[in-house]
């Protein structure tokens, strides 16, 4: 038996105990649900939802990082969205694996204090495991934790979207129901990476959105909602501007705002793009995400976004299980996203990812990446 699958199977046991429904059990009996009128989905569907929203999304959008829109297009040339980092499969980047850590994180504490200290030790040592691709902001934050500072210091000046892929898990947390929790714990969130009040007020913003879904609220009506959370000038007219232009695509706006190339990782650009795409399409995570894949830019984290806007509007149960099994995960595979989501939400004991096992995933992601950067030097441009 190979090193990596003994570490396989010794990750695997502690999160699959015998008796539990697999992933594709699960998912095929919520399936049951589609067609229904919509309705309010359980804490342990919306977290799930989220979480797992939040992979696919990523999954899918990651091929397309940092594409023009109109090279986009031109690769897709109609096509369905479907995984395509390697062999027609799919893995996830940062905004997933942050993801995790949040909600690792809450099944602990929801105390602000106690918690973005625990998150903030998480972040270490997933910075040490070298993963590809990891933000300017968010690696000099992570960098200062190392070197000492507090977590609630350890933040840098940028408007950047890495605390902003972090906060759909804290609104779709139970927790997330009471308005003043949620804001401290976005807040604790935001600070160990991110100091600029555009970065936290985004990231409050799709926190708000979140937890207003998972207790029914129509996408129309959270548009309005969260306005309360937009102090900032640009953010707050931009999101007024979404909800006027519901019916118009994603792309108009976008154009509109100068975002034509794509959508760029500024905050302020992120999150009106992520929530147009979601309510415009009613929280519906197939034409969702093709909409807001298509726009180009920083498609990962767009499309992971509004995946985890869309799980938690209409469960788990709504993604699409080809989209699912295609993404080759380990450590972090989809059953364990399944099964942590459900223990996080009953306060279960979790244990810890082995930081052995992260390493040899972030190699073989890395070398994925490579492939994909090779590929993207061949046509269509």
């Amino acid at each position: 038996m190979s090193l990596y699958m003994s570490l396989y199977m010794l990750e695997q046991a502690p999160y699959l105990p015998p008796g539990r429904p697999s992933l594709v059990a699960v998912t095929q009996q919520q399936n049951s649900h589609r067609g229904e009128a919509r309705r309010r989905v359980s804490a342990v569907e919306a977290v799930q939802g989220a979480l797992l929203g939040t992979a696919v999304g990523d999954s899918l959008g990651l091929p397309y990082e940092g594409m023009s829109r109109q090279r986009v297009m031109n690769t897709l040339r109609g096509d369905p969205l479907r995984q395509r980092l390697m062999f027609g499969r799919g893995m996830v980047s940062d905004d997933t694996d942050h993801a995790c850590l949040v909600l690792e994180t809450l099944a602990e504490t929801t105390d602000p204090d106690q918690f973005a200290h625990q998150l903030g030790d998480r972040l270490r040592w997933w910075l040490a495991g070298l993963p590809a691709g990891v933000g300017w902001a968010t690696l000099r934050g992570i960098a200062r934790l190392w070197l000492g500072k507090s977590p609630h210091e350890s933040g840098v000046y940028s408007a950047g979207n890495g605390p902003a892929m972090r906060a759909p898990l804290i609104g779709a947390f139970p927790q997330g129901n009471n308005r003043e929790k949620r804001r401290a714990l976005v807040r604790a969130s935001t600070r160990l990476t991110h100091t600029d009040p555009r970065a936290e007020q985004g990231a409050q913003v799709l926190a708000s959105a979140a937890a207003y879904a998972r207790l029914g609220e129509a996408p129309e009506d959270i548009l309005r909602l969260v306005l309360a959370d937009a102090e900032d000038l640009e953010l707050h007219t931009r999101l007024e501007r979404v909800a006027e232009s519901l019916k118009s695509p994603s792309a108009e706006l976008c154009a509109e705002w100068g975002l034509g190339r794509g959508v760029t990782g500024y905050v302020n650009d992120t999150v009106p793009a992520a929530l147009h795409a979601w309510a415009h399409n009613q929280g519906h995570i197939e034409p969702a995400l093709a909409e807001v894949i298509r726009l180009g830019g920083d498609t990962d984290t767009t499309g992971a976004i509004v995946g985890a806007l869309c799980g938690v509007t209409h469960g788990v149960q709504s993604i699409p299980l080809p989209w699912i099994e295609g993404i080759v995960e380990w450590p972090r595979s989809t059953e364990w996203m399944l099964r942590m989501a459900e223990r996080a939400v009953l306060q279960a004991p979790l244990r810890r990812v082995s930081f052995v096992a992260q390493l040899l995933r972030n190699a073989t992601f890395l070398c994925a990446v490579y492939g994909l950067i090779a590929k993207r030097a061949l046509p269509p441009y």
